[in-house]
């Protein structure tokens, strides 16, 4: 036995909201790898046929994190709740300094993650579980063409901080990862972008574009036995991007 503590994800269940693509796609897949049982979300039912077709043994579910009643129907319907991972949001670029459109950003992102954090109390209180949200490198840094995105996970990070005071009497830790520049479907335009590309490399100490799997690893270790004194804690996993 080595120092990760073999089995400690064995049979636990994980919900991971976003969990159909990207980032929340490859850590739905590490948890599943880790014999966890993962119900995983996505907007779309193509989206969920799609992510249960490639990862055998996942859970998928369509769930919009808008909806108070069908985010409480879905949490009521696991019989337990070890590990809560919420990573679906959104960015409209360019179009967030419409009102209505960063409203919804806010909703999605923001709210939402309060929404499943709130649902899913009750039975990470039973489990002495972990909550790991999807903050951002902008939690920290300003987009002039993401105002909504950019305070959305500002937001993040602060609610991060204050769930993990105030669920700690459960039993229930509460982190977050903050990604930075990552490999994922919406990036695609960045990287193809030479000018936009070079310039995110150039500040990125590491020299690359990171991968989903990058974000999976920071959240299982979050999520396990070895990070048990570890709260309110907002993990960068930016390739040294917030050091520059």
């Amino acid at each position: 036995m080595g120092f990760w503590p073999e089995g400690c994800f064995a049979n636990k269940t994980v919900l991971v909201t976003g969990g159909t693509s990207g980032i929340g796609a490859a850590i739905a897949a590490a948890f599943l790898l880790e014999g966890a049982r993962v119900t995983a979300t996505g907007v779309t039912q193509q989206e969920a046929d799609d992510a249960a077709l490639r990862l055998p043994g996942l859970r998928a579910e369509v769930l919009d994190v808008r909806d108070g009643n069908a985010v409480n129907r879905l949490v009521e319907s696991l019989a337990t709740l070890h590990h809560v991972v919420n990573c679906a949001g959104v960015i409209r670029r360019g179009a967030e300094h419409e009102v209505d459109v960063f409203a919804d950003v806010i909703d999605i992102n923001l709210t939402g993650t309060m929404r499943i954090c709130t649902a899913a109390r009750p039975k990470l209180k039973e489990a002495h579980g972990t909550i790991v949200n999807t903050a951002s490198v902008l939690s920290y840094l300003g987009g002039g063409l993401v105002p909504g995105y950019a305070a959305s996970k500002g937001g993040v990070a602060q609610l991060t901080k204050s769930l993990a005071i105030a669920y700690a009497g459960d039993g229930i830790r509460v982190n977050a990862v903050a990604p930075g520049w990552i490999e994922t479907p919406l990036t695609q335009a960045l990287r193809a972008n030479p000018e936009r590309n070079d310039a995110i490399l150039s500040r990125t100490p590491l020299a690359r574009w990171g991968k989903p799997e990058d974000i999976a690893g920071g959240v299982l270790f979050l999520s396990s036995p070895i990070a048990g004194f570890v709260t309110g804690t907002v993990l960068a996993i930016d390739g040294g991007y917030l050091s520059m």
